[in-house]
């Protein structure tokens, strides 16, 4: 489905002539920018919505380069939101900006820069045509791979324009590359130093002198934009380098990083993850935990860093396990346990890089370190929680199975009536806890497989999989 912008409103001037009336004032992007971000700031507003656990580290850097009007370069490893970060900008700007009706390069009308422009307004006066850009198409992106080129980013001659008749030496003869399509708004390079080193030279006029040149033209297009950039600390070595006058020219590089805080981590997972059944507060919080231990192993290459995406397809799969057992068994509600996690790691061993030294053990780690993470949500959360009804159940000799195809109400059924099965609950989920069957059994078999994991009961695994039976100790 194509995204189409929002109508501008019917009030607002359609010629240069009314503009000039309604007492509009030409702002360039780094004035509308800083304009705007300190009247957020003013009024307490988070100008870079949707960005998790960045808001004593990344979001004051980025505050200041904005205010600065530098063009900046967000450096860090994959899946730190480097490119979300970056299109929340754009929300800092006018929600509406007058243009010279039908100009490629989104000019001003009282800062016409290209031939076309200036002779559309000297041509027509105060009865030049005026449209409306929305702030929403004042963005621009692309993608930096080694077969872009000078022509895709700056611009180069259209043939068909010279073989309508015009002179190779018309300005007219130009077709524009994304930067200065971008004119007036903001300009993204992602994965910048992938970008052949030749290529990174056309943007140094960009930065600098804030214009551009097309092969031998003498052409001088002074634009109004912000470049920015992400990249990779990997990639300075590994696959390519930002050129060294290029880094000179941004005004600000600035770090990014993971979640600091494991309540972030878990916001993250719950704002990202498309989650098509219901997975129990605890269990986004094993996973969070799950990623970070994941992040921390000596086993995995921490350079390559764990992507966000890692624990939003974990809890993603874990919604999509529940909802399997509910179209096998008929199960009314779709809840997720922690017995679904170990068929769930396997999925996940493509979005981590091993060390040499660890190849062939990749799922045997993966599935070593999930079980720590369920261990510390154990004790995190269960630590101070009277379990000792539960485990005198299996004192007694009674046996409780589970599985990824085993329904709620069979665990409760195996479980029976259980003193301070309502603290359990609360412990895990809070005290608005849904009281649901669903969410009981998880809660039931997240306390079983704490128990397991620090030696007060048993567990064996039934053969041919997705089944396993706690016993006693």
């Amino acid at each position: 489905m194509s995204y189409l912008p929002p109508e501008p409103p019917a009030d607002l001037p359609r010629t240069l002539g009314a503009l000039r009336a309604s007492g509009h004032e030409y702002r360039t992007v780094k004035d509308e920018l800083r304009d705007n971000l300190v009247a957020a700031l003013r009024a307490g507003d988070d100008p870079f919505p949707g960005v998790v656990g960045i808001e004593d580290t990344v979001r004051p850097q980025l505050e200041r380069a904005l205010l600065a009007g530098h063009d900046l370069v967000l450096l860090g490893e994959r899946g730190q939101g480097k490119t979300r970060l970056l299109r929340t900008i754009v929300g800092l700007l006018d929600e509406w900006t007058p243009v010279i009706e039908g100009s490629e390069l989104h000019e001003h009308p009282y800062e016409p820069v290209s031939v076309w422009g200036r002779r559309q307004v000297a041509g027509h006066g105060d009865a030049t045509p005026v449209g409306w850009l929305h702030r929403s198409e004042r963005y621009g992106e692309k993608l930096a791979t080694p077969d872009t080129s000078v022509g895709d980013l700056i611009g180069d001659v259209d043939p068909v324009k010279v073989a309508e008749g015009r002179t190779l030496g018309d300005p007219e003869t130009v077709h524009y590359g994304l930067v200065p399509r971008t004119n007036r708004g903001i300009f993204a390079i992602n994965e910048l130093p992938d970008l052949a080193e030749r290529i990174q030279v056309s943007l140094l006029n960009v930065l600098e002198e804030r214009d551009i040149q097309v092969r031998g033209y003498a052409l001088r297009l002074p634009l109004d934009l912000l470049l920015v950039a992400s990249a990779n600390p990997e990639d300075y070595t590994n696959r390519g380098r930002i050129i060294t006058p290029l880094k000179d020219r941004f005004g600000a590089e600035i770090r990014t990083h993971y979640p600091l805080r494991l309540t972030d981590e878990v916001s993250l997972v719950r704002q990202e993850a498309d989650l098509r059944a219901l997975v129990p507060q605890h269990l986004l919080e094993i996973v969070a935990r799950f990623t970070r231990l994941v992040r921390e192993s000596p086993a995995v290459d921490s350079r390559s860093g764990v992507s966000a995406r890692f624990s939003v397809a974990a809890a993603e799969s874990l919604a999509a396990s529940a909802l399997r057992r509910v179209a096998i068994t008929g199960e009314t509600a779709a809840v997720a346990r922690v017995g679904d996690l170990p068929a769930v790691v396997p999925t996940l061993r493509g979005k981590v890089e091993f060390e040499v030294s660890e190849e062939g053990r990749e799922e045997d780690v993966l599935l070593h370190l999930m079980r720590r993470a369920v261990a510390e949500t154990f004790r995190a959360r269960l630590g101070g929680v009277d379990l000792a009804p539960l485990v005198a159940r299996f004192d007694e000799g009674s046996t409780i199975e589970v599985g990824d195809l085993v329904t709620s109400d069979q665990v409760l059924d195996e479980v029976g009536p259980l003193a301070g099965l309502g603290r359990i609950v609360t412990a895990l989920e809070g005290d608005d806890a849904s009281e649901s069957p669903g969410v009981a059994a998880a809660c039931i078999e997240t306390a079983l497989e704490g128990l397991y994991l620090t030696r007060r009961i048993s567990k064996d695994e039934v053969p041919g999989g997705g089944r396993a039976v706690y016993g006693g100790a």
